[in-house]
């Protein structure tokens, strides 16, 4: 009987989540968590939305920062969280109201019936406000009146200030009218002080018999001093007073204008006439204290020019009375062939001799500009001495134009240069006066002092050198004798009297009392006209017509008629010639500084001539040779590095004719000459640039390029030349060397002719004539280049014949190997072979073939090491070493 089954009971906790949270429980107990663990992941925190949130209380709320930062929460979470929060938040506002309300309410109750009170309290408000503005206005009456007082009173002040000012210029008129000796305007008598006249007779001008006696002359600068100090005051007032368009100031005008002109006539006569005093060369003791205080009356009166700003009157007195009348005896047309007297200056001076020009053999010491003070010490070092500036004079042994300028230097150093010097030291003191006000005076114008008059500031003051000295000198020179000192003729002629004259000028700026002073008359404007005279263009173009013809004339054809045989510094006259043309311009006897770049570019003009040459006329020169790399600082051998492109394999073969055996002759002769020369003048002129032309160019501009950049690619475009002249020569030598292989390719059949079977003792005859014409080479027309090139060359033929020697024994090998197979082919049983596999006799044969050839290569190897080859570093070597050593044929 089947019974029905009863359904299943329905589980209360059918996910059995409670039999889980049991189980959970028991491993928790059993394994509990270190929440202090740092394997524990870090849960992110939840922050509540409150006021404090960063993102809330921000200025300017960002969407998208705010959601970032609650990345977390999901979007229905975070909608029901800001719900929340502005729940919260319109609880607080109304609480706020609620708060406040109350106290709100009040305000308005309280503030009933205050409108009445505050009207009431107007009322005394506007009473008190009435009587301060009567108190102000009184004040302000009061204050108007005093201030009117004070007023009229400063203006009294002031135009009593005024008067007494024009009393003292009107005393201070009076007074200088009386000290000058000025007639009074009519009907005013004289009076003041200095009324009465100082001297018993008039200023300097006058006739012979009322000329002061000594006394009262020594007391004329000093008594214009007096004046001027008085003018100076008497200016000042009288500036002052013309602003104000003073009426008094018009009336008086023409008498200070009387008295500037008096003053400055007097001072003008006191000043010439204490300077012809100085000028006297007399040598009595009484002309000698004279001169002494006439010396005093020039100090007194430049300080009076200073002090009135007249240095320009100063000036033209000095040129009219001492430079105009000694130039006009002493610089005339035939001046330079009149026989002079000489002007002894107070200190003896020693003449320095020039450079002597001896032919057309220039000097090659360094060129020194105005080598009249070559030998003596620097003249501007002598000038800080504590004694007077000595004049530095020329050679004028055969020089008339010398002996002119030395007489014109006497002058200026006897009669000039003491008032040159109190003049530079007046004006220099009275400028340091001016700016030195401060309490420290002593240090400061110390200070002074030693700074230069530009950074002084120094505008104003005597120029006696250059308006005085240098003007009057230069201007005469050049409409006297212009036409033979700035003659450019004769180039010689020319260049001696230049130096002669800028040596003059030199001297003359010995002379002057200060650097500015020099700085002066170089600015001057006769000094940029005496300049511009010189015709220095056309002495250059004649130069040019001396140098470059010789060197034209020289460039011919190239042939061995052109090799020097004298042991020079060059071995073609071509290369000779250039070199002499390229020092005959930088030479003591034709450079001038002022031509000191177009020298320069002819000198480059002549290397870049040169060069056409050498690629018109060398051997075998066809192509425009390559940029070479050779330069100042690469290795001696760097041009021949790697003289030659040889293939794997020599061309074999000889095809030497007596025609072609004296063109190979001619062309290493010639390519051995070429290197030589070339490395010659490209290592000579590079010293000329560092010992001597690097200093002689003037400064140039950065921005035009640097002229040793321009020399260094003339000479790196003439050292290309080397290494193609270089292959011709390794070409034939190495040709002539293999050709001295030939009898390798005969000792086998020697061996087999020869009757007498000994063994080998010593390498075959030709051995040492391998390398003869490398040898030749360097014991002749190339011995110049042996230090510098003979490893190179050696190496590489050494290798070139190492080459042709393994092909000459490959070429052996395959011969023999021939035969030997053509006899076994006729089975003959007695041959003749020296290599047969079974004979005793072929067997001793080939032993001593291979003796034989390792002595051969081993002297082959000597001499080479004889001529600096490193045998052992050549792949060549080492494979024609192994191929000797091993059989001769290859066993079957």
């Amino acid at each position: 009987m089947q019974h029905a089954q009863s359904p299943p009971v329905k589980s209360p906790d059918p996910f059995e989540l409670e039999r889980l949270a049991e189980e959970l429980a028991e491993r928790d107990a059993l394994h509990p968590l270190d929440l202090d663990s740092s394997d524990v992941p870090d849960l992110p925190d939840f922050i509540p939305l409150s006021h404090n949130d960063p993102f809330l209380t921000t200025t300017s709320f960002n969407v998208d920062d705010f959601l970032l930062s609650r990345s977390y929460t999901s979007l229905p979470d975070l909608r029901s969280e800001l719900k929340d929060y502005l729940s919260s938040l319109k609880e607080e506002l109304v609480q706020l109201i609620n708060d406040d309300y109350e106290a709100f309410i009040s305000l308005s109750t309280d503030l009933r019936g205050e409108g009445k009170r505050l009207e009431k309290m107007k009322v005394p408000l506007s009473v008190l406000k009435t009587q301060a503005q009567l108190a102000r206005e009184g004040l302000q009456v009061v204050q108007t009146a005093i201030q009117q007082k004070l007023d009229a009173r400063s203006k009294i002040r002031e135009e009593k200030a005024y008067l007494h000012m024009l009393i003292k210029i009107s005393e201070s008129v009076t007074k200088l009218e009386s000290l000058l000796h000025v007639a009074p305007p009519p009907g005013q008598s004289p009076g003041g002080e200095g009324s009465g006249r100082l001297f018993p007779s008039q200023w300097p001008g006058e006739s012979p018999s009322e000329t002061p006696d000594l006394a009262a002359r020594g007391n004329r600068a000093k008594h214009l001093s007096r004046a001027a100090a008085e003018y100076s005051q008497l200016t000042y007032h009288v500036s002052k007073a013309k602003d104000d368009d003073c009426a008094f100031i018009n009336e008086i005008q023409w008498r200070v204008d009387r008295i500037q002109s008096t003053l400055s006539s007097d001072l003008d006569h006191v000043f010439s006439a204490a300077v012809t005093v100085m000028a006297t060369s007399k040598d009595t003791k009484t002309s000698e204290i004279e001169r002494t205080k006439a010396f005093a009356d020039v100090s007194e009166c430049l300080r009076i020019y200073d002090n009135l700003g007249l240095w320009r009157n100063s000036e033209n007195i000095l040129r009219r009375d001492l430079m105009q009348d000694f130039l006009r005896k002493t610089v005339y047309s035939g001046a330079l062939s009149v026989p002079r007297s000489p002007l002894m200056p107070h200190t003896p001076a020693l003449a320095v001799p020039q450079l002597v020009e001896s032919g057309n053999n220039f000097l090659r010491t360094p060129y020194t500009p105005y080598t009249a003070f070559a030998s003596k010490k620097n003249p501007f070092e002598a000038q800080m001495s504590s004694g007077p500036a000595t004049a530095y004079l020329l050679d004028d042994s055969d020089d008339s134009l010398a002996a002119f300028y030395n007489q014109i230097l006497r002058f200026v150093e006897r009669d000039m240069t003491r008032i040159m010097e109190t003049a530079d030291r007046v004006s220099l003191k009275s400028t340091a006066a001016s700016k030195l006000k401060d309490k420290n005076g002593a240090a400061a114008m110390a200070a002074v002092f030693a700074s230069p008059k530009k950074e002084r500031g120094y505008v104003e003051g005597f120029e006696i050198m250059s308006n005085v000295v240098w003007a009057e000198v230069g201007q005469k020179v050049m409409d006297e004798l212009g036409n033979v000192v700035f003659a450019a003729g004769n180039p010689d002629e020319f260049r001696k009297r230049y130096e002669t004259t800028q040596a003059f000028i030199r001297s003359l700026e010995f002379l002057a009392p200060s650097t500015h002073a020099v700085e002066s008359m170089r600015v001057h404007p006769v000094y940029a006209t005496f300049e511009r005279r010189w015709q220095l263009p056309i002495y250059f173009q004649l130069r040019w017509k001396e140098i470059v013809p010789k060197v034209e004339d020289a460039l011919a054809p190239f042939t061995n008629s052109g090799l020097k045989h004298e042991r020079g510094q060059f071995i073609t006259t071509q290369s000779n010639a250039v070199w002499t043309a390229i020092t005959s311009c930088w030479s003591a006897q034709i450079y001038i500084p002022e031509l000191g770049f177009r020298f320069w570019r002819l000198t480059l003009q002549l290397l870049s001539r040169y060069k056409t040459w050498v690629k018109k006329n060398a051997p075998g020169l066809e192509d425009v040779p390559r940029k070479g790399k050779s330069g100042p600082g690469s290795d001696k051998l760097s041009s021949t590095q790697s003289p030659t492109s040889r293939s794997s394999t020599p061309v074999i073969g000889d095809n030497s004719t007596p025609e072609s055996t004296e063109a190979d002759n001619q062309t290493i002769k010639q390519s051995a000459a070429l290197m030589s020369d070339i490395l010659k003048l490209a290592d000579l002129s590079r010293t000329l640039w560092t010992q001597e032309i690097s200093i002689m160019l003037p400064d140039f501009h950065e921005d035009v390029g640097l002229p040793e950049d321009a020399l260094r690619q003339q000479l790196a475009d003439l050292e290309a030349f080397v290494p193609l002249l270089s292959d011709q020569v390794v070409q034939i030598l190495s040709r002539r060397c293999c050709d001295a292989l030939l009898p390798v390719r005969s000792i086998p059949s020697q061996f087999r002719a020869m009757s007498n079977k000994r063994p080998p003792a010593e390498p075959s005859y030709f051995v040492h004539t391998i390398l003869r014409p490398l040898k030749d080479f360097f014991a002749g027309s190339g011995e110049r280049l042996k230090e510098a090139h003979m490893r190179a060359y050696a190496t590489e033929i050494f290798d070139n014949v190492c080459q042709r020697y393994i092909y000459y024994l490959s070429a052996m090998k395959k011969t023999e190997e021939s035969l030997r197979r053509l006899k076994r082919g006729k089975k003959q049983t007695t041959a003749l072979s020296f290599f047969g596999g079974g004979q005793q006799d072929n067997g001793r044969d080939e032993e001593r073939i291979r003796q034989q050839m390792i002595l051969d290569v081993e002297a082959f190897a000597k001499d080479g090491e004889g001529l600096g080859v490193d045998t052992q570093a050549l792949d060549s070597f080492k494979m024609l070493l192994d191929m000797v050593q091993a059989s001769l044929l290859e066993d079957a």
